[in-house]
């Protein structure tokens, strides 16, 4: 595979910055080590500019090319940074440190792959126009990509087109995938309260057993998919968390449920939120129980552009050759990095993780064989776009 060799020569450095953050996660917009360790690595690189606090902890690097070129152009490549609220189970000599705390999606990886391409343009410079580098905190809320737009970071740093990457387990390493057009799923955050009457379990009937409505809403909700969405689209609902009670041999007063609605398109989107209300109108009625029903928009549908997707495979083969550059499916998964595609043409490329535990698995790691596959193709695509 044509990797670019300069990369071989400091991949080590790649990787233990990749073990360092990996040590260290931090959730959300916390993430003042990982932050302040980009920025001290992007100074030492020779970066034209780099700048802190965009969208409260995220960083940015400018890095102009030296060639010159047709008209100047300007790109971003974003990498996220943060990690999820899980216990670590890999037992890894570099395992975090940071109790309930994990890498457990391969930002850590992400991360050090931009790094590798920073420090490589910044040394050749062998393109024309300008890459902006965007470390993005709080990907895992769905709400980093809207704090660092809100900041005026498209507008301030003349970003033209935006590119992201993840990697993907069960992908070889090497390996690289992309599809034009709505490639991951917009999701919605839905929360559910439920009010019963709480009472002696012997008494059943002078109560409203709130766990016993909210099993309810789990079944009805499933069958609002299987009968109200055509099957040939996409979509799907998951609960994360089911809470009343506190087994004290007693019906509990309330139930707290959440989960996320996923789709792949908006009219799919509005049926099952419409579906959604109705069902809980009716569990309310015939149970007796209140139910109050909470919607937050999360993630938008990410949506591949035709120009920058097209530069994005040509890339990835220069890589990893043509074989290697797959047509990949829809996914319901969701990433925020569908806001900045949203403002900006954009695409979005998986990068072959290997046979490893998935992500947002306790026992998940980024593989560092894909660190050279990774931090090359954001060179290519550096090169080629930047012309």
């Amino acid at each position: 595979m044509p990797i670019i060799n300069r990369i071989a020569d400091f991949l080590p450095d790649l990787v233990a910055w990749r073990r360092d953050l990996h040590a260290n996660p931090e959730l959300g917009f916390e993430v003042h080590r990982t932050a302040a360790f980009v920025a001290d690595r992007l100074r030492e690189f020779g970066c034209d500019r780099v700048i802190t606090g965009v969208g409260k902890t995220g960083v940015v690097g400018v890095i102009t090319g030296k060639r010159v070129g047709g008209p100047e152009k300007t790109i971003g490549l974003r990498a996220d940074m943060d990690a999820l609220p899980i216990q670590e189970a890999t037992n890894l000599p570099f395992a975090s440190t940071n109790r309930g705390v994990m890498h457990a999606c391969g930002h850590d990886g992400h991360t050090a792959m931009l790094l590798g391409a920073a420090r490589y343009l910044s040394d050749t410079r062998n393109f024309a126009g300008t890459v902006v580098l965007i470390f993005e905190p709080a990907e895992e809320l769905g709400t980093g990509a809207l704090a660092m737009l809100a900041d005026g970071m498209l507008e301030n740093f003349g970003i033209q087109q935006v590119y992201g990457m993840h990697n993907l387990p069960g992908m070889p390493v090497g390996v690289f995938g992309i599809r034009q057009g709505a490639a991951f799923a917009g999701t919605d955050i839905i929360g559910f309260k439920i009010e019963g009457r709480g009472g002696h379990h012997g008494l059943p009937h002078k109560s409203i057993d709130p766990i016993l409505v909210g099993a309810q809403l789990i079944t009805a909700i499933q069958q609002i998919l299987a009968q109200n969405v055509d099957p040939i689209e996409s979509a799907g609902f998951s609960f994360d968390s089911f809470h009343s009670g506190d087994g004290l041999a007693t019906i509990a007063q309330t139930a707290e449920l959440s989960g996320t609605i996923r789709a792949l398109k908006q009219e799919v989107r509005d049926i099952v939120l419409r579906r959604l209300g109705e069902v809980v109108a009716g569990i309310s009625q015939v149970t007796g129980a209140t139910i109050h029903l909470t919607s937050q928009i999360g993630e938008i549908v990410l949506v591949n552009q035709p120009g920058p997707t097209k530069m994005a495979i040509a890339s990835a083969m220069d890589i990893a050759g043509e074989d290697n550059v797959l047509s990949t499916p829809q996914v319901l998964t969701g990433d925020d990095f569908a806001r900045l595609a949203e403002a900006r043409p954009g695409a979005y490329i998986w990068c072959g993780n290997g046979d490893s535990p998935g992500l947002h698995h306790a026992a998940y790691n980024f593989n560092e064989d894909a660190i050279p596959f990774g931090t090359s193709y954001w060179i290519k695509l550096v090169e080629n776009t930047l012309t």
